[in-house]
Order: structure tokens, then C-alpha cells, then sequence
């Protein structure tokens, strides 16, 4: 198939970036998205231009760095997907596709479609741990764990930390991934130890990086790779709650 593709494109986060028009051709509808990104910057290569910057690593709807606003839509049409992971059957011959970076003042752009989204690896140093000794790994069923806080938890883990929730939001709020980091650790007894430092802390960070407040749109959980649940943010608010009243004054 042939495309048109219009990217953004802008140098660093100083200065004024704007759309760029660019055709590639003969895209099979078997290549996933980032490939034919590929294709583009070896086509832009040739013709002597800078090839377009954009984040990935794995390529296997894992590690959330394929960051791409597709279409008005965080990693694109196909729903509990990464960029990576769409596949360019998705679109038709002919197809305009407009491709942004994430759209957030805490992420702010580096170059073309790439951000800097440190800002998640600050929220979780501030409380995103445990207490552990060191040495052998504890045998699997050493600490009886309720299966539904177990299923709920590992639900919660599955967050990526790619941003689409921030990118979606018109608050540009990270309170589903800060509620999915918190609950997974909250709901399991190795959490416990720093449960209220954890949440109060953490969520003290949020603030400080600039996202936005949540106003339950729900945006961020329809636009989630791994779909994690607004309940998570309820669990969030309920685990702040608690360490707030119990907090030394």
C-alpha cells in the first residue's frame, strides 16, 4: 500500500516544531508500524534528509517506549495495543496518518516524536519499592496471599509505564499509572512495610513533575495497552486517605 504520512517534526524542546509531509510506498499490510517507520527513515536517508527520532526497544508490547499519538489516538486505532504491536493492516491504501509525540508539559519533547519521560522513573523512586533482604529468592508459596488480591495486583503490574494514559488525558494526569504502581505493592504483603510513605510520597512527586489533576473521564483506561482499571485510581485515593489521617502532625 501507499501512505501519506504527516509527522511532527521539531528539533528539541527550545524550539517551534511543526508537520511534515512524507510518502512511502509499497508498505506491506504485515509490517508493523514502527517498521514502516523504518522504511521512511532509510527512504529519508537516501534522499540525504535527518530521519525522523522516535523511541523503541523491544518491539514486543513490553517495555512502552513505542510512544506514538496516532490518529488522534494514543498507539493508534487497534484497542489494548502498542504502537509496536499495530500492524499496518490496520489502515487502507491511500490513508493520511497524522503521528505526534505524547502531548504533555511533564513530558516535554526531545526530538520529533521522541519525550522525556524520566518523570515516571522520579514517581517511582520516590516510593515505588519494597523492603527486602537481599540472598535466595523465598520459595513461591512461603506467604499465603488471597487469590483476588493476587489477580488484582498482578493486573495492576502489568503497567508499562508507557504514558498513553498521560497523553490521553485532557488533564494530562499520570493517576492511573501512580494508582497501578501503588496498588500492586499495596495489595501484596511485601508492600506493607512502606505502604503509607509509599502513596504520600509518590504522590507528592506527581505533583511536583506538573501532571494534571483527575477528573474520571476515563480516557487513560481506554486507551491503555495492558487496560489497566479506573479502580485502581479508587484504590489510589483510598490508600492516600488512610496515610494522610494516620500521618504524624
Amino acid at each position: 500500500m501507499n501512505l501519506n504520512l504527516k509527522v511532527w517534526r521539531q528539533k528539541n524542546s527550545n524550539t517551534k516544531g511543526d508537520f511534515k509531509t512524507y510518502q512511502v510506498k509499497n508498505i506491506s499490510s504485515e509490517m508493523s508500524f514502527l517498521e514502516m517507520f523504518d522504511v521512511l527513515n532509510e527512504q529519508l536517508i537516501t534522499e540525504g534528509e535527518e530521519p525522523v527520532a522516535f523511541d523503541h526497544d523491544c518491539r514486543e508490547g513490553i517495555c512502552g517506549m513505542c510512544s506514538m499519538y496516532i490518529n488522534g489516538k494514543p498507539h493508534g486505532p487497534w484497542q489494548a495495543n502498542t504502537t509496536c504491536q499495530l500492524h499496518m493492516r490496520a489502515f487502507k491504501d491511500g490513508d493520511t496518518i497524522v503521528v505526534e509525540p505524547w502531548r504533555a508539559n511533564a513530558f516535554p519533547v526531545i526530538k520529533d516524536l521522541t519525550v522525556n519521560r524520566s518523570a515516571f522513573d522520579r514517581i517511582i523512586q520516590a516510593g515505588g519499592y519494597i523492603s527486602v533482604n537481599t540472598g535466595n529468592a523465598v520459595d513461591g508459596n512461603a506467604l499465603p496471599i488471597n487469590k483476588d488480591n493476587a489477580d488484582n495486583s498482578f493486573a495492576a503490574a502489568m503497567c508499562i509505564g508507557c504514558g498513553a494514559c498521560v497523553a490521553a488525558c485532557k488533564n494530562s494526569s499520570a493517576m492511573l499509572f501512580l494508582s497501578a504502581k501503588v496498588s500492586h505493592l499495596a495489595l501484596l504483603p511485601q508492600g506493607e512495610p512502606e505502604r503509607k510513605s509509599r502513596v504520600m510520597n509518590m504522590v507528592a512527586q506527581m505533583d511536583k513533575e506538573g501532571f494534571g489533576a483527575c477528573t474520571n473521564t476515563g480516557a487513560c483506561e481506554a486507551t491503555c495497552p495492558k487496560e489497566i482499571s479506573l479502580t485502581n485510581i479508587a484504590r489510589l485515593n483510598s490508600e492516600y486517605l488512610g496515610a494522610s489521617l494516620s500521618a504524624d502532625k
